[in-house]
């Protein structure tokens, strides 16, 4: 099939476009937001809201969303709803696309958003099928173009795409220099590896002063300024690839100060204290994962974002499980035994996503506050 010719009943103003994944399989659609070609590991998520604050979060990068959810773009998008600086996902894929948003904060519709960020999107596609591709098939490169229309032409540039396997995406989305929120409260090293703004501001409520790292900053740079407890990001990409931060990490934890790492820093945590990672077939993003924490017995519906998880067998015995997921009993959390070192896969703060997981900013406070009262 070749697109080159238009497509029977286009409206004046749309484009066709081509989605191809690498083991072959093409889906045509209409093109939204910016025209030309981009690729990047096609995944999906379950939210039925979201997509901007999920379009700006970088743990996005290198990633192409498919939303489950049929209608996008309903409410616009608008300055406040965003989790970084920009869009770090390298497209979307939806269902139908609303022509007309309607909401009273909107400023930009989700097209002329994704238009002025120069990433590309396709509409009028089958996103049942894809999802159920991807489960069937696992997470996989591919294509989406307005100018390459022949499907064997663009599978190749699928083909030809980087693999999320043993990518280190942080140097992408960390922040270029120091910087600082909060002036009282515990002082609390922040590593950045992909961090979202929803995360930050829930830090802040705790009443702390917040110093945001680069995520290769030297652990001596950050041991110097004498902070309280240390906070590892989200943040994308494959955690064994991200060497710089692995070599950097056992410092750190050296300085037994207390430490809460989510996602990325979960994970990194993981491989720093002697487990391991592998990658998930495709992965788990969405706001309703169910998981169980292990220390309470509570189940929590929460907001997801990953495609690695530590091994559990690999797990030392310094290592307490904490969290698992109920979907497929992988692990969501762990605590060390004996220094003052949690973590989760999940996201306590959302945005987008139900907030069952918010108390874990207070269990990181009050582990702060209870190795004060050792010192």
């Amino acid at each position: 099939m070749n697109l080159e010719s238009p497509r029977p009943g286009l409206l004046n103003g749309q484009v066709p476009c081509l989605l191809a994944l690498e083991d072959g399989k093409t889906f045509v659609g209409l093109s939204f937001g910016a025209t030309g070609t981009t690729t990047g590991e096609i995944v999906f998520n379950t939210s039925m809201c979201g997509y901007q604050e999920i379009l700006t979060d970088p743990s996005y990068a290198g990633q192409i969303i498919t939303m489950t959810y049929p209608e996008m773009g309903n409410y616009g998008t608008n300055p406040d709803d965003v989790e970084s600086h920009k869009i770090f996902a390298r497209g979307m894929v939806v269902r139908h696309l609303t022509r007309r948003h309607s909401s009273r904060l909107a400023t930009f519709s989700l097209s002329q958003y994704l238009q002025q960020s120069g990433v590309v999107g396709i509409s009028d596609v089958d996103t049942r099928e894809i999802t159920r591709h991807i489960r069937d098939k696992g997470a996989m490169r591919c294509a989406i173009s307005t100018e390459v229309l022949d499907p064997q032409a663009l599978v190749e540039v699928a083909r030809g795409s980087q693999e999320m396997a043993g990518a280190d995406f942080t140097s992408e989305v960390t922040t270029p220099e120091v910087y600082k929120l909060g002036t009282s409260g515990y002082k609390i090293a922040v590593m950045d590896f992909g961090i979202k703004r929803s995360i930050l501001q829930n830090l802040a409520e705790l009443g702390c002063q917040l110093t945001v790292y680069p995520a290769h900053t030297q652990a001596s740079e950050v041991l110097k300024t004498k902070p309280d407890a240390i906070f590892l990001s989200n943040g994308p990409g494959d955690p064994a690839a991200c060497k710089e931060v692995l070599e950097e990490l056992p410092h750190l934890v050296a300085s037994k100060l207390p430490i809460f790492g989510i996602c990325l820093g979960h994970q990194l945590l993981a491989i720093t204290l002697g487990a391991s990672t592998y990658k998930l077939k495709f992965g788990h993003r969405g706001g309703n994962q169910p998981v169980k924490d292990l220390t309470t017995g509570k189940v929590e519906i929460t907001s997801q974002n990953h495609g690695f998880a530590v091994d559990q067998n690999s797990l030392p015995s310094n290592l307490e499980l904490t969290h698992i997921n109920l979907n497929d009993n992988s692990v969501e959390g762990f605590r060390h035994k004996d220094l003052p070192i949690f973590c989760v896969q999940y996201h306590p703060e959302a945005s987008p996503g139900p907030h069952d997981a918010r108390y874990l900013f207070d269990r990181f406070n009050q582990l702060i506050e209870s190795t004060r009262k050792v010192v």
